[in-house]
């Protein structure tokens, strides 16, 4: 059991609501078989040109058209193509694949192909914490946009009036205490008074440095993550709420 009394709770997504399966096995799977369709059927819109030019900045260049400079024998397409599944291979984490990650993804949600997975104790949990007044927010390394998505389009159903923001690598490093710090400020929260839960030890590590409550998450298919450094639950249910918190 994990004793909590503040008025935030900031959650990750992957090993702590949803399971890793998912996002390995379908999420990623989907937008790397879509990746050519979606660029040839949406190279020209504005949200597209605002991915290409931070894929480029990603990958040092200044612009997306310099970026294509050092590749003069592909088609623009192919170079961004081309990069994108080099950041696909690596498991990468930069802002601007999951923002194209997050454009590729609403098509499958909106079509209905793509459901996301939460563990049961998850919609429960979440209702709760949102009927006690607690301010309950994600911090992912998956875009703003697809986090939402996520959300909105859960096997629950849509949890998204459940919670009441969102925050992204364009925040920071999951692993670096300031990021916490950024996000206790814009909750308007002192940082003791937010609970981070993540399967990931050192991102809890960064979130204790920085103020914040932290709780380790171990689910079904998680990486052994046993670390005395931080209580250890299997469930949300096994958070113990206190104090009055609207």
């Amino acid at each position: 059991m994990i004793g909590f009394s503040g008025r935030g709770i900031l959650l990750d997504i992957e090993g702590t609501t949803s399971s890793i399966a998912f996002v390995y096995q379908t999420l990623f799977p989907y937008a790397r078989r879509e990746l050519s369709r979606f660029l040839s059927v949406h190279w020209d819109e504005p949200a597209v040109t605002a991915v290409r030019e931070r894929l480029a900045r990603d990958a040092g260049a200044a612009s997306y058209a310099e970026f294509c400079t050092r590749i003069p024998e592909l088609t623009p397409a192919e170079a961004l193509s081309r990069e994108v599944e080099r950041l696909m291979d690596a498991d990468a984490k930069t802002t601007g694949l999951k923002q194209l990650q997050g454009l590729i993804w609403r098509g499958g949600y909106e079509s209905g192909e793509l459901k996301s997975h939460v563990f049961p104790d998850v919609p429960p949990a979440l209702a709760a914490w949102a009927a006690r007044g607690l301010d309950i927010r994600i911090y992912s390394s998956g875009s703003a946009e697809a986090q939402c998505l996520f959300f909105a389009h859960t096997e629950a159903g849509s949890l998204t009036h459940l919670l009441r923001g969102y925050y992204d690598t364009l925040t920071g490093p999951k692993r670096k205490p300031a990021s916490y710090r950024v996000i206790a400020a814009d909750m308007q929260r002192l940082p003791q008074e937010v609970l981070f839960l993540s399967d990931v030890a050192a991102e809890l590590d960064a979130a204790r440095a920085a103020g914040l409550a932290t709780g380790l998450v171990v689910r079904p298919g998680n990486a052994p993550a046993a670390d005395a450094r931080h209580p250890v639950l299997t469930d949300f249910g096994q958070i113990v709420i206190s104090g009055v918190s609207r």
